[in-house]
């Protein structure tokens, strides 16, 4: 067997959030599978819940590395040599590093493992490095506050974190959110970046829709990055901002953030964006509402088509909830009080079974300043969406159509109906042949739904696919890395700790 050079190797593993590198297709990744066709041919139970929460495969040993939290903090370890029969066979104990891991991703036999403080949340967090053939300890990394997420650019030069930097229970402490960026090759110097920056343009970010709300108003504290995409040429990042319903653009060259992209808001009042919102109505009704969706995004892909850069966002949504500080609450609830002109029929609207259940933001809506609220803001779009990566204009939005589609394959949870629907929780952008394809990982549904989105202002469905319970990452393997010499997608289920392995038919 030929050994790969490191030019073949710096294009081989594609983790949500690390894309694939069109620069680095060669002829042997030609393979002619239907991206319709995906089966589930193997699967495996690490733990319960929270036990596979994100996981990242390493070509060179053939190791999948899974972050598993239900008990010890720890990363296991799975063979899988053979993609229909996966096997445990080893655990990194992480709990001498004085941190929970919430993130994984590989690169050319190195693994790189996000941990957040579990001396004090708000701490600093770290990125440790291990040997991925003998687990060997390389390197630790002081990084921010909490970071989330953890991805390898394309070229393999640079490690980036999402660093949420989430509050304490009472906003005493409130850490910057920031995104750090560690340099491989410069005995992985890191340089952790915040968005004080653009505090000076709050006013304008507002007014289209980014969300800065806490009891200090502090904009470099209050910005809570989620997830990271970066581009083939490793010279462009993209991070979500989910709870301020935002993307950020990061210049990899320069090692600054270039600009803050505001999402705005979905109709809900559009018929093509009618959704079920109550839990109490014994059944699943999709109908227009007097109502807006923030976007907030959690997971990121991107792409390109035609030399124009896309990403692509999973527009779960989220609340904040301490005991200082919350910004959501039922429309049934007594303290919120509708504007009598907007809504004349308050009263019935209120009622469980009409619009009564369904969480909206206190914080957004009183547009007037009176008390009461003048417009409806829910958490979500409850749909994947296409941006234009350098301009942060909408291309398409999904609209209701991830709900249906959940509900006519018998998925859709209607406990969730007055929430955030389906909760699209992970998207995964890659080209197979000539095709752009799609995967969105569906946390309420257990499903990952697949799309053709070759056509970025159209994009077809292809399949739904049945996952375990709440899938949290998406897993792809090209053709030309797998073991099995076809595409992999695995998903990555922290509600009941199993990891599914699909692969698809040949043409």
């Amino acid at each position: 067997m030929i050994k790969k050079s490191a030019a073949a190797l710096a294009a081989l593993l594609l983790i949500v959030g690390c894309e694939n590198n069109d620069s680095n297709k060669t002829s042997e990744e030609t393979v002619n599978e239907n991206p319709s066709t995906f089966k589930e041919i193997g699967s495996i139970t690490v733990g319960g819940t929270a036990a596979a929460e994100i996981s990242a495969y390493d070509e060179t040993t053939r190791k999948l590395f899974t972050v598993n939290n239900s008990g010890v903090n720890k990363i296991d370890v799975i063979d899988l040599s053979i993609p229909s029969r996966p096997v445990l066979i080893a655990s990194i104990d992480l709990t001498v590093y004085n941190g929970a891991a919430n993130s994984v991703a590989t690169f050319n036999g190195k693994l790189a493992v996000a941990m957040e403080s579990t001396i004090n949340k708000q701490d600093p967090g770290k990125v440790v490095v291990f040997e991925a053939s003998n687990y060997a300890l390389l390197k630790e990394i002081t990084v921010g506050a909490l970071p989330d997420m953890i991805t390898y650019s394309p070229d393999g030069k640079f490690i980036l974190t999402a660093n949420e930097g989430e509050p304490n229970d009472t906003y005493l402490q409130d850490p910057d959110g920031s995104v750090s960026i560690i340099d491989v090759a410069s005995n992985y110097a890191v340089a952790t970046l915040n968005f004080a920056g653009f505090s000076s343009q709050l006013a304008n970010l507002k007014a289209k829709g980014f969300r800065i709300a806490s009891p200090s108003n502090n904009f470099a504290a209050d910005i809570e990055p989620e997830y990271i995409t970066v581009s083939a040429d490793s010279k462009t990042a993209w991070v979500t901002l989910q709870e301020n319903n935002g993307i950020a653009k990061i210049d990899l060259v320069s090692k600054k953030i270039a600009d803050i992209f505001p999402l705005g808001f979905k109709d809900y009042s559009l018929t093509e964006n009618a959704i079920d919102i109550s839990d109490k109505d014994a059944t699943v009704a999709f109908n227009p509402w007097k109502l807006k969706g923030m976007f907030q995004p959690d997971g990121i892909s991107n792409f390109e088509v035609n030399n124009v850069q896309y990403v692509v966002t999973a527009n779960e949504g989220d609340a904040r909830e301490y005991s200082a500080f919350v910004d959501v609450k039922r429309i049934n609830n007594s303290s919120v009080v509708l504007d009598p002109t907007i809504f004349p029929n308050a009263t019935a609207l209120k009622v469980d079974a009409i619009m009564g259940r369904l969480n909206i933001n206190t914080k957004m809506g009183d547009t007037d300043g009176d008390g009461d609220f003048d417009e409806l803001v829910a958490f979500g779009g409850r749909s994947f969406s296409i941006w234009n990566a350098g301009t942060g204009q909408l291309v398409f939005d999904s609209k209701n159509e991830l709900d249906k589609k959940a509900n006519e394959a018998g998925l859709y949870d209607d406990g969730r109906s007055d929430d955030k629907g389906v909760e699209p929780e992970a998207v995964y952008a890659v080209k197979m042949g000539d095709k752009q394809i799609l995967f969105v990982g569906l946390e309420r549904a257990d499903a990952i739904m697949v799309y053709d989105i070759s056509n970025p202002v159209a994009p077809k469905y292809l399949q739904t696919l049945k996952t375990g319970d709440a899938p949290e990452g998406l897993l792809f393997i090209p053709a030309s890395k797998s073991p099995t010499k076809r595409s992999l997608v695995l998903a990555s289920c922290e509600g009941d700790g199993s990891i599914k392995i699909f692969q698809p038919e040949l043409n």
